[in-house]
């Protein structure tokens, strides 16, 4: 029996809405011809009886015309003769069962009798006149068959009472043929409906399945791999509130898997390209240990002036390693999100100036001038001193790389309407045009012609551009080959206040306290701020 039924969603709800619609008609028709069938029967009794009471009028009429004051029923308990003989008479008895009766009539003569139990009707000696029905039917009148009415009717004067029985057999009515009609008409009607209801039910079936299938459809593609799939629009507005609204859910889940798939592919392939400039930066140290590890192997290590020139070497590689190895995680933490910022609300001079100090050193060996300008009113923002000290600390020391001995370095903070701006300006050898859009790619170093540019780790404006992306903000950069170098950032008042960045993915915005900005990011841990600055003792918290 299962196999029988439909398996689809909309040839069932088709069938369902079929048998509740010809269920509905089954009943309504049941009904409507039982009571129709009472109503008939009640009228054709009504009916009957007017004919029957009919009957009796014309026949005590022709009675007492016939029996000319005799009474019509004597004493004896016979019909008068000449009463009987008028009953009798083929014209008075088409008249009474062909157009009063219509139907066989049976007329029996009698008397009253009153007894205990109330008036009895005591029929005459004769035998009962039988009127037989000869005519045709009217249009649209049926012979009831097993039909009958019968009734007793007082006649007579005062002195001469009688009683006339009628019975009425076989009546010719229009009982049948109505509710042939009727049903009949039931009939068509329930035709008509169940045929509406099947284009209406597959109509209605396939509005509703249209968006169920466009789903199953579009499911199918995300599980067969192609993520571009959705539910189309017209489709989704086709169906019911709940299923457009499944729909467009639908359609913002599969948006969020492409993303997140493509950010997948895109770390993925980041994560492939950084072990390969990984493998490869590790290998030139590497091999160069193994180079000198060989020769001193080999007997350079009697040489002294050997010896000590491939120790210093080694240092410098084994330096090397280790700078790389802290950029490396350094740049991992950034990107994992395992950096905390610790936001104070500190003014950004003293981590700039903490900053210059710690690269004074390399700037003076190297015969740079390195000097940093400061403004003279603090500049309080909320940013992480130690985070932003490094980025200045970078620019500075890839400043000071790429400056001759005798150029110059200038770090310069200013106050922005909406933040702070921080330029690290230099004097150097500048970049090429081809090269600025790359300059902060990880391990991109640029031209292998400047000495300079090949060196270090290549990692240090990566870092300084996560560092700037952390806070919300932006790093610019311009340059001249042959007359320097202008890096350029931009930081905001508050970084949980800037759409889009770490600081503000969680954070609650709804209140200007410090504290409703206690956060939920796990970027971003909130501090007091820090000691005051020794370069503006006399600024106000």
């Amino acid at each position: 029996m299962r196999r029988l039924f439909p398996r689809t969603f909309q040839a069932r709800l088709t069938w369902a809405f079929l048998f509740v619609v010809a269920l509905t008609l089954a009943l309504v028709t049941v009904l409507v011809i039982n009571r129709l069938d009472d109503y008939f029967t009640t009228q054709q009794k009504l009916d009957l009886e007017q004919r029957s009471r009919s009957v009796a009028t014309f026949v005590t009429g022709l009675a007492a015309g016939a029996a000319q004051g005799r009474p019509v029923v004597g004493v004896d308990g016979e019909v008068d003769l000449a009463v009987a003989a008028t009953l009798e008479e083929p014209a008075i008895q088409g008249l009474v069962a062909d157009i009063l009766g219509q139907a066989d009539v049976e007329i029996t003569f009698g008397q009253y009798v009153t007894a205990s139990e109330g008036r009895t009707f005591v029929p005459a000696v004769d035998v009962p006149m039988f009127l037989r029905l000869e005519a045709l039917p009217a249009p649209g009148q049926t012979q009831e068959r097993d039909v009958s009415f019968r009734h007793v009717y007082g006649a007579g004067g005062v002195f001469t009472p009688y009683a006339l029985q009628v019975s009425l057999a076989n009546p010719y009515t229009f009982r049948a043929t109505a509710l042939a009609t009727v049903t009949g008409l039931l009939a068509a009607v329930a035709l008509f409906a169940m045929g509406l209801s099947v284009v209406v039910s597959a109509a209605m079936a396939r509005r509703f399945t249209t968006p169920l299938r466009r789903l199953t459809e579009a499911s199918r593609g995300l599980a067969e791999g192609d993520l571009s799939r959705r539910v189309p629009d017209d489709k989704v507005r086709a169906g019911s509130s709940e299923m457009a609204e499944l729909a467009v859910q639908f359609n913002a889940m599969a948006d969020r898997l492409q993303e997140s798939v493509e950010i997948i592919r895109h770390d993925r392939d980041r994560s492939r390209d950084f072990l390969a400039d990984v493998s490869h930066e590790l290998r030139t140290p590497l091999a160069a240990l193994r180079t000198f590890n060989e020769l001193l192997t080999a007997g350079a290590a009697d040489d002294p002036a050997a010896l000590t020139e491939f120790l210093e070497s080694s240092g410098q590689q084994i330096e090397r390693l280790d700078w790389l190895a802290q950029n490396l995680l350094e740049l991992s933490k950034l990107d994992s999100g395992l950096v905390l910022l610790d936001l104070r609300p500190d003014d950004l001079r003293a981590a700039v100036e903490s900053a210059v100090e710690q690269t004074a050193t390399a700037a003076e060996r190297r015969g740079v001038a390195l000097s940093a300008e400061l403004p003279d009113a603090p500049i309080r923002i909320r940013h992480d001193p130690q985070r932003i000290g490094q980025v200045v600390a970078n620019l500075a020391a890839n400043a000071i790389k790429f400056t001759p001995r005798g150029g110059s370095v200038v770090v310069d903070v200013a106050g922005t309407a909406d933040g702070a701006r921080i330029e690290v300006i230099d004097t150097g050898v500048g970049i090429e045009p081809a090269e600025l859009p790359h300059i902060f790619e990880r391990f991109y170093r640029g031209s292998r012609l400047n000495e300079a540019r090949g060196s270090g780790s290549g990692l240090g404006l990566a870092i300084v551009h996560s560092i700037v992306d952390m806070h919300g903000g932006r790093i610019g950069v311009e340059s001249r080959i042959g007359s320097g170098t202008r890096f350029t950032v931009s930081l905001p008042r508050d970084p949980r206040l800037v759409e889009g960045s770490p600081a503000a993915e969680r954070a609650a915005v709804a209140s200007a306290s410090d504290a409703s900005f206690a956060g939920d990011d796990p970027n971003v841990q909130e501090t007091s701020p820090s000691e005051r600055p020794q370069i503006n003792p006399e600024a106000a918290p």
